[in-house]
């Protein structure tokens, strides 16, 4: 069984960062890519950023280019989110997501495992 635990959330106001950590457990996570989903209040879960095992290939949501860094320590079985430039709506739980495979792609339902989630509210 694979566990992945997120942290990292919290309140912060417009403008401001926030890093995200997930770390993985359970089973050896060779050659898997692994992303970060959010989901807002009364919204469908939306892809944020994929990477692979090598960290050679990233994908980024549109919404976030440019102000978030997807980011990963093999060694530690940890993924990072850096998010910088937060907007009142980047608000959502993020969700660390891990599949057995290293393509990155950004369908939810290509990912075997799932965090529970961390809360990010950005404040205007």
């Amino acid at each position: 069984q694979v566990q992945l635990v997120e942290s990292g959330g919290g309140l912060v106001q417009a403008g401001g960062s926030l890093r995200l950590s997930c770390v993985a457990s359970g089973r050896t996570f060779s050659n898997t890519a692994m992303a970060w989903f959010r989901q807002a209040p009364g919204k469908e879960r939306e892809f944020v950023a994929a990477i692979s095992w090598s960290a050679g290939r990233t994908l980024y949501a549109n919404s976030v280019k440019g102000r978030f860094t997807i980011s990963r320590d093999n060694a530690k079985n940890t993924v990072y989110l850096q998010m910088n430039s937060l907007k009142p709506e980047d608000t959502a739980v993020y969700y660390c997501a891990a599949r057995r495979y290293n393509t990155v792609v950004v369908t939810g339902n290509a990912y075997e495992y799932w965090g529970q989630g961390t809360q990010v509210t950005v404040s205007s």
